[in-house]
């Protein structure tokens, strides 16, 4: 599974939204076991949700390239 697959249910988790097709969430647990930037993402991700959450913005469904920018250069 490519990186960008992953960022995408990473997306969709902290959403709570359903994972992709074709992604369970072991593929996404066992992904994230061995990949750092992928795991770094998936906290940052978290982080700025919680942060637009605590500024009483909250962040829709789907945090994805519309918001990218936030979450650092190159990491969608």
């Amino acid at each position: 599974m490519h990186c960008s697959e992953v960022r995408t249910a990473i997306s969709a988790r902290v959403d709570g939204e359903e994972l992709p097709p074709g992604v369970s969430e072991a593929v996404l647990d066992a992904h994230l076991q061995v990949c750092a930037g992928c795991r770094a993402w998936g906290e940052r991700a978290r982080s700025l949700k919680a942060l637009a959450a605590g500024l009483g913005m909250g962040l829709g469904p789907g945090l994805g390239p519309g918001m990218s920018s936030g979450l650092g250069p190159g990491l969608l």
